[in-house]
C-alpha cells in the first residue's frame, strides 16, 4: 500500500490506507478542496494547511499513527519547488518520458503552482535518502531537501492538477513490504493482516467517528430524531446521498456506515426489510456525483469548528482538570467549594489578586511589559452555583474595602461643601483614591476614578457584577460596544479618560487600569459578545466557566466557612502583593512561556484550526501573568505547583473560549480571507432570495436583461462560497458567510 490518508483522531495524526481511484480522487475533488487552492494560488498561503494531505513514503505505526514511524513503503514522494515558470512544461516532460525508468506512480502540480510533487517506485536497497538522490540525477533536477523524511506529508491539489496517476499505487505488494519492512511485517502477523484487508471497517472520516457525523446530521436537518416509520426511506435516502463521497461511493462502506432504520431496537429486521433498506443505499449511489454536498460540508464544519475544543485536554462536556497539587494560595481560596467549583473560583480570584498590585510591570518573552490586568467572565447556566466565586473574592478585596471607607466619606463631605454648578470652594483633595466600583457610573465618575487611582500609585479600580449586562452602566454610554472599548483599552493599560472646558467638568487622561468580575449564562454570552469575538475583546477575558453533570445533585452547594481564620491565612499574601514594585522578571515563567507558545502552535496546525491559534496568543499572556502574580504571592519563590496551574490555567481559559466562541471565530477568521466581493455578478445575487432553484436564476438574469444561460457566473458563485447546492433540495442556498459578509 502506498498512498495513506493524513487525518486527526484525538489529537494526533494518524493514517489510513487509500484503497481505490475512486476513493482517492474523491478526496481530492470536493468543492472545498478546490475553493482551498484557488485561495492559495491567490496569495492566500496560509489556508495551504487546510488542503487534503498525504503521505506515499511510509507505512504507520501498529497504531495507526504516523508520528516516528520508521516502516518504509513501496514508493517514496519527492518533492521538486521553485521552478520557474518557463520550465514547468519542460520538466514535467522530461518527468514523463522517464516515466517507465523511474517507476512514477504519480505526478501532480504543487499547491502553489511553483513546482511538482511525483510519486516513484522505491529501491529497496537503498535509503530514502539515497532513493531521492537516485531520483534526482535521473531527472537533472534538485529535491525539496527539506521533505526527505518518509513522514512528510504532502499538501494535495486537485484531478485538475494531476498529471499522471497509475492504478498500482494503490495495490498491495506484501512481498515488496515486507523486504523493506523485515522487522516490522514480516515477524508482525497482525500487520500483514491489516496491510492485506486495506481497512474493510471505516469508522471514521478525517477523525471524525461516522457515528458523530451522522448524529450531527440528524441535530441540524431533522431536530435530532432518527427516521422512523413513515420517513425512514426518504431521510435514509438522503443521509446516503450526503456521505457517499467520503464513503469512497461503495455500496457495502455504506451498509458499515448508515444505520439500519427498519430494524428493531434489538437489532432484528426481517428479510424484507433488509432489502428494503440495501435497496434505498443503492438508489442513493444512483444519483448524479456533484461533488461534496453542501449539507455534508455544514456538518463537517460544525463538527471541526469543536474538534479544537479536545486540543485544550478536555471533552465536549468537561474542561482539562485542575492539576491535584495547587500552589498554597489558590489551595486556600478553593478549600471551601466542591470539586466542581474550584476551576472557576480559581480563576475567578485573579481580578481582585490583581488589584492589589501597584506600580508593578512583568516583562513578557518579547520584553513586552505587561501589569497585572486580569478580566474574569464566568459562564454558566441559570441557578448553577455562580455565586461560589462571591466569598473568596470579598475576603481578598476587604483591605481595599476598607481602604475606600475613608475615602468615600472624604469624597463626600467635599461635595456637600462644593456642590455642583457652582465655582469651587476648595480644591478637591488629590489624594482620594477609590478603587472599588459600583455598577452604575457616569463617564465623569469613571473618569475620576481612572485618575485618582494612577496619580495615587498606579492603582487598579475594580468591579464586580452578577451579570455582564450590568457593565454597560459603567459609563454614561451604556452600550456593549463601549464596555467591548474599555476591555481592549484596560487589557493594554492604553490612555483614557476626557477632556473637557468647563470649569466644574472632571477631565483627566491616564492609563486604564480596570479589573472586574462578571458572569453570565451561555445565550447571554454569545450575544453580548457577538460583535466582539473577532476584534480582539474576547481574547482579552479570561473566561471560566460551571459544568456540572446531571448526575451531580443539583441542589444548592454546601461550602465551607469563611472566617477570621482563613482572613489570617490569606493576609500574607496581599500583603506580599501590596508590598511589591518595579519590574518583576522571572526566568522560569518566561522559559514555560516560551514553551507554552510553541505547543500551542502546533496544536493548532494538528487541528488546523485558526480559531485555536489566534485565541491561544492572549491565552498564554493572560496564564504568564496569573503565574508571576503568584510567584510575588508566594515570596518571589517558582514552584512545580505554579508551573502546574500555569500550564492548566492557559488550557482552561482556551477550552472555554473554544467551546463558547470557537465556531463563530472560526467562521470569521475563514470570511477574512475569501476571495473579495465582486462588483458585476454580485448584484444579480442580491436580487435572488436566500433559497433559490436555477429555474429561479434564469428569470432573474431575463427580468437584468442579461444574455446567456450564465452558467459561468452561477459557478463563480459557488466556487468563491457565495452559494452551495443543496443535493438533496436540487436549491441554491447563500451561505451563511455570505449573509454575514455582505449583510444580508
Amino acid at each position: 500500500m502506498s498512498v495513506h490518508y493524513i487525518y486527526l483522531a484525538d489529537g494526533v495524526k494518524k493514517m489510513r490506507p487509500i484503497c481505490s481511484r475512486e476513493e482517492y480522487l474523491a478526496l481530492r475533488n470536493s468543492g472545498e478542496q478546490a475553493a482551498i487552492l484557488a485561495a492559495v494560488r491567490s496569495g492566500h498561503e496560509e489556508r495551504k494547511k487546510d488542503l487534503v494531505q498525504f503521505n506515499y513514503s511510509c507505512l504507520p505505526n501498529n497504531d495507526g499513527t504516523l508520528k516516528g514511524s520508521k516502516r518504509m513503503s513501496t514508493t517514496v514522494a519527492m518533492d521538486i519547488d521553485h521552478v520557474p515558470p518557463e520550465k514547468m512544461q519542460p520538466l514535467q516532460e522530461r518527468i514523463l518520458s522517464k516515466k517507465e525508468e523511474l517507476g512514477l506512480k504519480m505526478l501532480e502540480k504543487s499547491a502553489r503552482g511553483k513546482g511538482y510533487h511525483l510519486v516513484f517506485d522505491r529501491k529497496p536497497e537503498l535509503s530514502q535518502e539515497d532513493n531521492l538522490k537516485w531520483a534526482s540525477e535521473l531527472l537533472g533536477v534538485d529535491y525539496d531537501k527539506g521533505a526527505k523524511d518518509i513522514t512528510r506529508v504532502f499538501y494535495t491539489t486537485t484531478e485538475r492538477e494531476l498529471v499522471c496517476l497509475d492504478d498500482a499505487i494503490f495495490e498491495i505488494n506484501l512481498a515488496t513490504d515486507n523486504r523493506t519492512n523485515r522487522t516490522d511485517s514480516v515477524d508482525n502477523p497482525q500487520e500483514n493482516k491489516v496491510l492485506m484487508s486495506c481497512s474493510p471497517l471505516q469508522k471514521d472520516y478525517n477523525g471524525m467517528e461516522f457515528s458523530d457525523i451522522i448524529a450531527k446530521y440528524w441535530e441540524m436537518f431533522n431536530g435530532g430524531k432518527v427516521p422512523n416509520t413513515g420517513d425512514r426511506n426518504v431521510l435514509t435516502f438522503e443521509l446516503a446521498v450526503t456521505l457517499r463521497g467520503i464513503c469512497g461511493f461503495s455500496l457495502e462502506r455504506l451498509m458499515q456506515v448508515i444505520p439500519n432504520y427498519w430494524a428493531a431496537p434489538d437489532g432484528t429486521c426481517t428479510a424484507e426489510d433488509y432489502a428494503e433498506w440495501q435497496h434505498t443505499l443503492e438508489n442513493a449511489l444512483k444519483e448524479p456525483r456533484k461533488g461534496m454536498p453542501y449539507r455534508l460540508k455544514q456538518v463537517l464544519q460544525a463538527m471541526k469548528s469543536t474538534a479544537a475544543v479536545k486540543a485544550c485536554g478536555g471533552t465536549m462536556q468537561t474542561p482539562p482538570p485542575m492539576p491535584k497539587r495547587l500552589p498554597p494560595l489558590i489551595k486556600l481560596l478553593t478549600k471551601n467549594v466542591p470539586w466542581y467549583y474550584k476551576p472557576a473560583v480559581a480563576s475567578a480570584v485573579f481580578p481582585a489578586l490583581g488589584a492589589h498590585l501597584h506600580g508593578v510591570r512583568f516583562r513578557y518573552w518579547d520584553n513586552v511589559d505587561h501589569e497585572a490586568t486580569f478580566m474574569n467572565l464566568l459562564i454558566g447556566r441559570q441557578s448553577i452555583g455562580k455565586g461560589s466565586i462571591r466569598k473568596p473574592i470579598e475576603y481578598i478585596m476587604e483591605d481595599i474595602r476598607q481602604r475606600d471607607l475613608p475615602n468615600r466619606q472624604r469624597e463626600a463631605e467635599w461635595k456637600q461643601k462644593n456642590p455642583g454648578a457652582k465655582q469651587k470652594k476648595d480644591p478637591r483633595p488629590a489624594d482620594i483614591c477609590i478603587q472599588m466600583l459600583i455598577d452604575n457610573l457616569t463617564d465623569a465618575v469613571f473618569n475620576q476614578r481612572i485618575v485618582d487611582a494612577h496619580n495615587n500609585g498606579e492603582r487598579y479600580i475594580y468591579t464586580q457584577v452578577d451579570e455582564v449586562e450590568a457593565l454597560k452602566k459603567v459609563t454614561s454610554k451604556g452600550t456593549a460596544d463601549e464596555v467591548g472599548l474599555l476591555i481592549r483599552k484596560a487589557f493594554d493599560n492604553s490612555l483614557a479618560g476626557q477632556e473637557r472646558v468647563g470649569a466644574d467638568s472632571v477631565s483627566g487622561i491616564a492609563p486604564l487600569r480596570w479589573n472586574f468580575n462578571a458572569s453570565t449564562t451561555p445565550p447571554n454570552a454569545r450575544k453580548f459578545f457577538y460583535k466582539m469575538v473577532n476584534d480582539g475583546t474576547v481574547s482579552r477575558l479570561d473566561i471560566a466557566t460551571i459544568i456540572r453533570s446531571d448526575d451531580d445533585d443539583d441542589t444548592a452547594p454546601v461550602l465551607g466557612i469563611y472566617d477570621q481564620q482563613f482572613a489570617a491565612e490569606l493576609m500574607p499574601y496581599i500583603c506580599r502583593l501590596e508590598a511589591a514594585s518595579g519590574l518583576i522578571e522571572c526566568p522560569q515563567a518566561r522559559k514555560l512561556a516560551l514553551e507554552i507558545k510553541q505547543e500551542n502552535r502546533d496544536a493548532a496546525r494538528l487541528y488546523e484550526s485558526e480559531a485555536y491559534r489566534v485565541l491561544s496568543y492572549r491565552a498564554n499572556v493572560i496564564a504568564w501573568l496569573k503565574g508571576m502574580v503568584l510567584y510575588v504571592a508566594h515570596g518571589y519563590k517558582w514552584s512545580k505547583e505554579i508551573a502546574d496551574f500555569v500550564r492548566w490555567s492557559e488550557q482552561y481559559n482556551l477550552w472555554c473560549k473554544m467551546l463558547y466562541f470557537g465556531a463563530q471565530l472560526e467562521k470569521e477568521l475563514r470570511d477574512e480571507i475569501d476571495i473579495q466581493r465582486q462588483s458585476g455578478p454580485q448584484n444579480l445575487l442580491e436580487l435572488l432570495p436566500d433559497e433559490f432553484t436555477r429555474e429561479d436564476y434564469y428569470q432573474m438574469r431575463k427580468l437584468n436583461g442579461k444574455q446567456g444561460t450564465g452558467d459561468s457566473t452561477l459557478r463563480s458563485w459557488i466556487t468563491r462560497g457565495h452559494v452551495a447546492l443543496d443535493d438533496i433540495t436540487g436549491r441554491y442556498c447563500k451561505t451563511e458567510e455570505y449573509k454575514r459578509k455582505f449583510g444580508h
